[in-house]
């Protein structure tokens, strides 16, 4: 039964995470979206979408934006019982970011062959100065992300 529920809970975050990555396309941002649960309750504490262009900033990325509003609601710096779902692999910084932060597990959608940092790239969790190496899962609602991605990416060129 709880395979079940995890499945389930699985599919409706990394949706969440999903429609966020819609609103970033829908706002000329690259489409990513980032969700950040507790676990225990099945709370979603923080839920973003990249806003690098709207914030004018290079750090706007979701992931590290959920990741400053989770510490703030749950006044820690520190987010251990907590997982992410992401719409994309993060990249380098992110999931160094997700390391120091000590999420448990992260869950994304599609790979990222160009600029991840988890299973491509400089693959941050396998790096001797990574102090935390949370659980990773990949694949879920790949397909759906990686359609967007495309679609965002083809508009560019």
């Amino acid at each position: 039964m709880n395979s079940i529920k995890t499945i389930d809970n699985t599919q409706l975050f990394m949706s969440l995470a999903l429609e966020l990555a819609q609103t970033a396309y829908d706002n000329d941002e690259v489409p990513v979206g980032a969700v950040i649960v507790q676990r225990r309750n099945s709370e979603v504490l923080a839920a973003f979408a990249n806003q690098m262009r709207q914030l004018k900033s290079s750090i706007g990325h979701a992931e590290i934006l959920a990741i400053q509003k989770a510490n703030k609601i749950i006044n820690n710096e520190r987010l251990v019982g907590c997982d992410m779902y992401i719409s994309l692999e993060p990249c380098p910084m992110c999931a160094h970011a997700i390391s120091i932060a000590r999420l448990d597990r992260i869950f994304f959608a599609a790979e990222d062959k160009k600029s991840g940092g988890v299973l491509n790239g400089p693959k941050i969790f396998e790096s001797s100065s990574c102090h935390h190496k949370p659980e990773v899962s990949q694949g879920i609602m790949m397909e759906e992300s990686s359609v967007l991605l495309k679609k965002f990416f083809e508009s560019k060129r």
